[in-house]
């Protein structure tokens, strides 16, 4: 298995396709191209970077992927400027199966059975790569923006794909003002679709879950007025309310999504030592603008829930990115086998930028994969997907690292 990495940050995006193609072709010793994944930045003409890219690999090589607020490799790392980055994997021993379905804002549900039922002709998988849009609607200067929800997509997907297999994969956005995304179909590029990758051969799959929120209190309370993804009332209370007490002014309500706080739901015991792995965060995307209520990134809170109010933790996260990372290929190498590709899907928010942090945690896990000279890619998502205590979930506010290893 060959594996080669390449970016590019120029505005001319067709230019920015090439380069990056040409340069993970270098770097990876490249002669026949098996599958890429690549993604750019909102800032990028995403048909036109696409066609940079087939410029240099071919119109017949598959390309997937799409928009992504920023890119990580293992010596480059940005998301100001139109960033693209690029990962070909060359091999003979990886097999795969490419699905789309389209009208996701429509019944994401739906549109996961298609995708299953799709990719359920006859390769037996080891891992589901999927990517899709996050951005339902954009906000405007009156509602927050609304998400395509992952719970239901995966569902689907779920029912349909027979046998199961881990699902790996991230919901896209191109820009921290959560603007339409785009999705690399194949061959093309299109809009509101979710796009599967199937992956089977002479590879074994390995990942871990990078987190960093604490419970803001320790404080349990229960959802008790809730309607898709809007979050009315808690404990009884206007949750508005109650997050105006919390930061002491209602400034956070023109914050789009709102920086700091989360909702976080404790799958662990509920009183004893807190375990940030056991914790899913949905992150607050708005206020609704009559005050009202929230809009929370994912729709699949119900009432009766008990949540914890979570803040995000700077030292915390970078922390968990430095000892997941150095975890997971330490792993693959107590195994017998060898890191070839890491995967590296991080949350938009757990950017310097966004965090407030002095150091990106994103380098962390450059340095370990520099380390053990893994090839690397990752990219700046809204939603982060991957199996948590059992089941397939989507995340907020974590880093999912992927690394495909061969013995």
């Amino acid at each position: 298995m060959r594996v080669g990495i390449g970016w590019c940050n120029e505005k001319d995006s067709f230019s920015s396709g090439k380069r990056a193609a040409r340069l993970a072709i270098e770097n990876g010793d490249i002669d026949r191209p098996d599958l890429v994944l690549s993604f750019c930045s909102g800032r990028n003409h995403a048909d036109e970077f696409l066609g940079g890219l087939q410029s240099v690999l071919g119109g017949n090589t598959p390309i997937v992927g799409g928009s992504a607020v920023g890119i990580i490799t293992n010596d480059y790392l940005s998301y100001e400027g139109s960033p693209t980055g690029v990962a070909i994997i060359q091999s003979a021993a990886i097999q795969q199966d490419m699905a789309v379905v389209g009208n996701l804002d429509e019944d994401e549900k739906t549109a996961g059975q298609k995708l299953g039922t799709q990719l359920s002709n006859g390769l037996e998988g080891k891992l589901l790569l999927i990517f899709y849009d996050s951005i339902k609607t954009p906000p405007t200067d009156a509602l927050p923006p609304m998400m395509n929800a992952s719970a239901p997509l995966i569902e689907g997907i779920e029912e349909t794909l027979k046998p199961r297999v881990p699902i790996i994969g991230a919901g896209t956005i191109g820009d921290y003002a959560l603007g339409p995304t785009n999705q690399f179909c194949g061959s093309y590029v299109a809009s509101q679709t979710a796009v599967g990758v199937l992956v089977s051969g002479d590879f074994e799959p390995y990942f871990r879950i990078a987190h960093g929120c604490t419970p803001k209190d320790g404080i349990y309370h229960t959802i008790t007025k809730i309607e898709g993804p809007v979050l009315y009332e808690v404990d009884g209370e206007p949750i508005v309310e109650m997050i105006d007490a919390m930061y002491g002014n209602q400034h956070w309500r023109n914050q789009k999504p709102v920086n700091q706080l989360t909702i976080g739901v404790n799958h662990g015991e509920k009183y004893g030592v807190f375990k940030e792995g056991y914790c899913v965060n949905r992150l607050i995307a708005g206020a609704l603008p009559n005050s009202k209520g929230i809009v929370l990134f994912e729709p699949d809170l119900e009432e009766g829930t008990e949540i914890l109010f979570m803040l995000r933790n700077g030292g915390q996260m970078i922390e968990s990115a430095k000892r997941n990372s150095a975890d997971l290929l330490e792993q693959v190498m107590a195994d017998g086998r060898q890191p070839v590709f890491g995967l590296y899907i991080d949350c938009a928010g757990r950017t310097a930028q966004v965090s407030h942090t002095i150091t990106e945690e994103a380098l962390e896990v450059q340095k370990v994969f520099n380390r053990y000279d893994a090839p690397l890619l990752g990219f700046y998502a809204g939603v982060e997907v991957a199996p948590l205590l059992g089941r397939c979930r989507g995340l907020d506010w974590t880093g999912v690292l992927l690394d495909l290893a061969r013995d």
